[in-house]
């Protein structure tokens, strides 16, 4: 009786395997097998309790869930268009550049490199009501009187949040627009050209649409990015003042970790990942549509 014989590629990528399971599946599906329970950190015998799906239903129903829904859509949906505009521009511009344009590029990319955590720390101290740099240019200019709460009003604090976000991720938007611009073919802008077009026209009429598919990939990109930001804004205001910036995983995380309701933290995870999905269909489907009318096909 011979033994079956692994593969040997099979057996090469076991470690791999293993390695993935470990630190990927089982975590996985431990955190949605606790979604289904009552679990507690400070209850351990609570993991085995099966409550489904009231978890759920209490997400869903909850309105604080969804005021920090509405939060990071609004979040997503200024940084994103700001984001694509200034990197635009910023594309634009470069592309225009005859010497000097690889240190450019380079020196274009030094915000994405920057951790989260990082950025949040600098941007706190930049909107600091006594110290910050933008109290201390507006009051030094007369454009202010006295210091104003930037991290403690609620929306001035959101606004200093999509300053952070917008200032570290502007530059994803403008590498992926200056390929687009790279890979432009010229034979169509000079056709507009001879046509009479204004560079306004050709640039509404034939730069544009090329760069949309570009765009749209930056923007699937980024709205997985922004829709779980968690770092900038546990860092900058931690949720305050008064829950007035928590999103849903600063929301997530002060439930499943402060409060030490993780299974309840951890469907409003599932719950906040499926929303995840749906914005990332939306620019896809976006993204097709894109390369049909520039007749790229699927």
């Amino acid at each position: 009786m011979t033994r079956a014989k692994l593969p040997p590629w099979l057996l090469l990528l076991m470690p791999a395997f293993l390695i993935l399971a470990a630190v990927v599946l089982v975590p996985l599906l431990l955190s949605l097998y606790s979604s289904f329970t009552p679990y507690q950190l400070t209850r351990p015998e609570t993991l085995w309790k099966i409550n489904f799906p009231f978890n759920y239903e209490k997400a869903l129903t909850d309105p604080g869930f969804w005021k920090a829904f509405g939060r990071t859509v609004l979040l997503l949906t200024i940084a994103l268009n700001l984001e694509m505009l200034l990197g635009l521009g910023l594309a634009l511009m470069v592309a225009k550049v005859q010497r000097g344009q690889r240190t450019l590029r380079t020196m274009m990319m030094f915000p994405m490199m920057f951790s989260p955590i990082l950025v949040g720390f600098m941007f706190k101290f930049i909107f600091n009501d006594n110290v910050g740099l933008v109290n201390n240019a507006l009051q030094s200019m007369g454009l202010a009187s006295t210091a104003i709460p930037w991290l403690v009003d609620g929306n001035l604090a959101l606004f200093a949040i999509i300053c952070a976000e917008v200032w570290m991720s502007t530059s994803v938007f403008a590498i992926l627009i200056l390929a687009g611009l790279f890979a432009l073919p010229q034979d169509p802008l000079e056709a507009a050209k001879v046509d009479g077009c204004t560079p306004w026209q050709s640039f509404r009429y034939v730069t544009l649409p090329f760069l949309m598919p570009f765009i749209y990939i930056a923007m699937a990109i980024r709205s997985l990015d922004v829709a779980r930001a968690y770092d900038i804004v546990q860092v900058m205001t931690g949720g305050g003042p008064a829950k007035r910036t928590e999103l849903l995983w600063t929301m997530i995380g002060r439930t499943g970790y402060v409060d030490a309701r993780m299974g309840y933290a951890n469907a409003m995870g599932y719950i906040a990942i499926l929303l995840s999905i749906a914005f990332t269909v939306y620019f896809f489907l976006k993204l097709q549509s894109a390369r049909r009318e520039l007749g790229m096909g699927d």
